[in-house]
């Protein structure tokens, strides 16, 4: 509990100074800015934007990706959203939920495609991560389905039940494939069609001395509804991964439960009927 209560007062400060709440701004209606772009937008001096971003990162609030020799920021909407849950939901759910409702789709006609960024440190190596992401079995474990594929480039992957079932929650292709280090897929709900508007899932293996750092990006999500279960979504497989590659076990309770009517909403659309 203490951890938990730490990660929050980073939260709160990170919030707290205008100049930061500004650079969420920005990223919120931009995502994926590097440095010099942020600056531009903000007419803020590098070294202050550098600090400010520093104490964001720090609070998870905002995640990186290198991309050559840029580096990208994300916002991050997973603290935010649980500052959401423990200190607003409780209280105003309801009438909340109707006004929110009400914003998004006034705001969602401008709105480019949302995307969602994810880092977690790993105390493995990039070969075991890797096998942990393609290993049918391995997925089985710690996701709750299986991810089947020769993941060859061009090649189809599915997101297999684990029930005995058979039944794929989500299909795609293998985009790239690059062992040990990135594999990047398209991600859609089967009966989907794969003409370009798939979201897409891309996976940055980084060894560290150590330690590996993995990188999630899930890129051109449909809607607001979607980066908000793949914001409850991506947390608990990758926090279950990291579990068992650092213990040997998964999670004692699965950490999508606490989002189960979610999770189920999701899976019902694809049963037969």
């Amino acid at each position: 509990m203490g951890g938990m209560a730490s990660d929050m007062d980073k939260v709160f400060k990170a919030l707290a100074d205008p100049s930061r709440r500004r650079l969420l701004d920005s990223l919120r209606r931009t995502d994926g800015q590097t440095l010099g772009q942020l600056c531009g937008q903000l007419a803020m001096a590098r070294q202050s934007a550098t600090q400010h971003l520093a104490v964001l990162v720090e609070a998870n609030l905002i995640s990186t990706v290198r991309r050559g020799r840029e580096k990208l920021h994300y916002l991050n909407p997973v603290p935010i959203h649980e500052i959401q849950q423990r200190w607003i939901a409780p209280f105003e759910e309801p009438r909340l939920r109707v006004l929110d409702a009400i914003r998004r789709q006034a705001e969602e006609p401008t709105m480019d495609k949302p995307n969602f960024v994810y880092v977690t440190y790993i105390h493995s190596t990039p070969e075991r991560v890797w096998h942990a992401l393609t290993d049918a079995d391995l997925t089985a474990e710690y996701w709750g389905h299986s991810n089947v594929s020769d993941w060859q480039v061009g090649s189809r992957w599915e997101h297999r039940r684990t029930d005995g079932s058979n039944i794929a929650d989500g299909v795609g292709t293998v985009l790239e494939s690059n062992p040990p280090t990135r594999l990047v897929i398209t991600f859609e709900e089967p009966g989907g069609t794969t003409t370009g508007e798939a979201s897409t899932v891309t996976f940055d293996i980084e060894p560290y001395q150590e330690i590996v750092r993995l990188t999630v990006t899930h890129e051109r999500l449909a809607s607001r509804e979607d980066l908000e279960a793949v914001s409850a979504g991506w947390p608990a497989v990758l926090a279950n991964l990291k579990s068992l590659l650092e213990t040997g076990h998964a999670l004692p309770q699965a950490p999508w439960e606490m989002h189960a009517e979610l999770r189920a909403a999701q899976m019902a659309r694809n049963d037969p009927s």
